[in-house]
């Protein structure tokens, strides 16, 4: 390679498997739909199930625990779980400017400690449990430290290592990730290194916020509810090439009522246009990042990775105002109005001064075909489109089979840069990396298979993905076993017809959760010492 070529990579936030027009959905996203059908799209890439775990993996391509982010942004006194990016890793950014890269962000941070949404002023972004992306390898940033929130008033907002607040009624997040954006891409131009531009939204994560002019495009869209959605969205994923046709459809969600049961059918159809809305926003923003490579004359040796950090979302929220817990998103806008919080069909989603999510029914169709959402890891849970278009290497359009893993994107670019992962960073030794560069898979059009065994822990859920079988554990529940050449919608559960396949991973996971630290779930600060073989809760659903 003579030049080596910018990099930028987009991340959705709780953008489920079925939620783009390439990849089966009445979303209108042909922005994106224009990368996948010049590109590559590849439909076994997995994630952890969960945002920060998800975005540690990717950013460092290690897996979360040894990242330091065993569960969220908390910190639980334990290294593999204190809730910010570890020393003794390298994130993208930090390797690419040893290249010779510049590197910058727009957009959802999250890997950065817990950052109280209520008292900002108390807060100290930088320092040792709360390290910024310009103290990760990051020239320019701009964005948020936190997770989730208010999409036209968001908290934690920082340009640089300067905290900001928003001032103006045509703040609109996702937009303004997306200025930011490109407004780093024209500026790279002038400097004559090529970029890695990280793009992380906040959208479709709840709450649902979204512009009028973008809900007006789904009115009427989801009156024939989540049902009828599934069965469309399994169709055009057969018909895409993107599903086998020997996989059935999971069951809808055990939680989530037969449509024609539904009670607030109107409200509920309404949450989910304010949902297309958010990624049809996000999609116009990969649009805009599109024009402004063209018009720097650098689209043709850019690559654009596209992906989601988790499966489609089922939590839900108070289900009223009156509620007895004080809740982290319940903090006015900049001008003092206060939010209508929780999911009350007696409020119209969308508006600046709600705060609502869209909850089982509607998250199941995002991740049709498949079982469960995010936190599960279940096939709903860790299944994301992801996508890579290259216009000067990569030709046409290809759906790779490979399976993949968050982790193994880090070691593609570092292959694509031609750049050594390094041992050392300063003075902090650095673990090897577990991710498996796909590279031959982009440039030489091998379906290379994978030769590392995957494994995920998540509050519990656990699972390992070996060739074409799959071990999954709901929480404390028994291990079941999946052909996934066969069965990926995870119905036909064979565990007892292989029970030596069943003994074989479930020894491998023990292993693999010694040799990551992986603590008994619920993780207790400070006192847990012993791995987790097979520990948990109840159903989680519900967000305070």
């Amino acid at each position: 390679m003579n030049e080596k070529p910018n990099i930028i990579l987009i991340l959705a936030d709780d953008m489920g498997f079925s939620d783009l027009g390439c990849f089966g959905s009445e979303i209108k996203t042909p922005n994106i739909d224009k990368l996948a059908n010049n590109g590559l799209k590849f439909s076994q890439m997995y994630n952890t199930a969960r945002c920060c775990p998800s975005r540690a993996s990717l950013l460092t391509g290690v897996y979360p625990h040894q990242a330091g982010i065993g569960h969220m942004v908390g910190n639980y006194g334990i290294s593999e779980y204190q809730g910010y990016l570890s020393n003794n890793t390298a994130t993208i950014a930090e390797v690419l400017r040893t290249g010779g890269y510049r590197t910058q962000m727009s957009g959802k941070w999250h890997v950065g400690g817990t950052a109280p949404l209520k008292d900002g002023e108390n807060w100290n972004p930088g320092d040792k449990e709360h390290p910024t992306p310009n103290q990760r390898g990051f020239e320019h940033f701009w964005g948020t430290m936190a997770g989730g929130g208010n999409y036209f008033s968001p908290k934690t907002l920082m340009d640089n290592n300067k905290k900001i607040d928003v001032d103006s009624y045509d703040f609109y997040y996702t937009e303004k990730i997306t200025d930011h954006a490109v407004k780093m891409i024209n500026e790279s131009v002038i400097d004559s290194k090529p970029f890695f531009s990280y793009v992380a939204y906040t959208a479709p994560h709840w709450p649902l916020h979204a512009k009028n002019e973008d809900i007006k495009k789904y009115q009427n869209v989801y009156d024939k509810g989540w049902d009828k959605l599934r069965e469309e969205r399994y169709i055009n994923l057969k018909n895409l090439g993107i599903i086998k046709d020997s996989w059935d459809i999971s069951e809808r969600d055990k939680d989530a009522e037969n449509w024609e049961s539904v009670e607030h059918k109107e409200w509920e159809a309404a949450r989910m246009e304010v949902y297309a809305a958010q990624i049809d926003n996000l999609d116009q923003g990969v649009g805009r990042i599109i024009e402004s490579l063209e018009k720097n004359n650098i689209r043709n040796n850019t690559i654009i990775m596209f992906l989601s950090d988790n499966g489609g979302c089922a939590e839900f929220l108070a289900e009223d105002t009156n509620t007895p817990d004080d809740l982290m998103f319940d903090v006015p806008l900049w001008d003092g109005t206060k939010l209508k919080m929780g999911n009350n069909p007696n409020i119209k989603p969308g508006p600046r001064d709600t705060f609502q999510s869209y909850d089982i029914g509607w998250s199941n169709a995002s991740n049709t075909p498949f079982r469960l959402h995010k936190r599960w890891v279940h096939e709903g849970g860790i299944s994301t489109p992801f996508i890579i278009n290259w216009p000067e290497k990569i030709k046409k359009n290809n759906i790779v089979e490979r399976t993949s893993h968050i982790m193994d994107i880090s070691a593609t670019i570092y292959d694509i840069a031609n750049i050594s992962y390094p041992s050392y960073i300063e003075s902090n030794s650095i673990i090897k990396l577990e991710g498996e560069s796909f590279f031959k898979n982009l440039l030489e059009n091998q379906e290379k298979n994978r030769s590392k065994t995957i494994f995920w822990e998540h509050e519990g859920n656990k699972a390992v993905r070996k060739g074409k079988w799959k071990l999954v554990c709901e929480e404390d529940s028994e291990w079941e076993l999946y052909d996934m050449l066969a069965d990926r919608t995870e119905l036909k559960n064979l565990s007892n017809k292989f029970p030596e396949i069943v003994n074989e991973l479930s020894k491998e996971y023990i292993n693999w959760a010694k040799r990551i630290k992986v603590l008994p779930w619920p993780v207790i600060p400070n006192q847990n010492k012993k791995e987790l073989v097979r520990e948990g809760t109840n159903h989680i659903h519900e967000i305070k």
